[in-house]
């Protein structure tokens, strides 16, 4: 596992586990209800708790893109098996309403490839030239967003894959 996940958590959230004498590393062991009854929060908050320590868990995922998976619905890196990075990339781009930076598609050619091997051998550059060769021969949906990321303000100025 990572070594420091971001869970951005609350002040009171953050009172509740001290109290109770459980650090942020020792957050990432626990199940979602059980994370659920130490910081008094929503099942869907603790959903969310859960979600962020294991796509950050995932070498060279960060908050950001760990942030947009639950934004998208996906919770755990099992709700992502059977699925392409192109498949989730073109529609991360749609849900953006903007294209995006590359490294964001090498991010989720990552993360399928994590998903289905367990690899933690991998980063995210490793999948440059796999993007490039398959944009290279596919190109983009036709109905791919026009304008790029930094130019609407609909994706976080750091990186997918960069943590804080």
């Amino acid at each position: 596992m990572k070594k420091k996940i971001d869970y951005v958590l609350s002040a009171d959230e953050k009172a509740l586990l001290k109290q109770q004498k459980v650090t942020l590393k020792m957050l990432q062991d626990y199940a979602p209800d059980e994370i659920a009854a130490m910081v008094q929060a929503s099942a869907d908050r603790a959903r969310e708790l859960s979600a962020l320590a294991q796509f950050q868990s995932i070498p060279s995922l960060g908050i950001g893109f760990a942030r947009e998976l639950i934004a998208q619905g996906y919770y755990a890196p099992d709700d992502l098996k059977g699925r392409t990075a192109v498949e989730l990339f073109d529609g991360f781009e749609k849900h953006c309403g903007c294209w995006a930076d590359p490294c964001v598609e090498d991010s989720y050619r990552l993360l399928v490839h994590y998903v289905a091997h367990q690899d933690d051998s991998k980063r995210w550059w490793n999948f440059t030239a796999e993007r490039k060769a398959y944009r290279a021969q596919h190109g983009f949906p036709a109905d791919r967003p026009e304008n790029a990321w930094y130019e609407t303000g609909a994706f976080p100025k750091m990186g997918a894959h960069q943590s804080k």
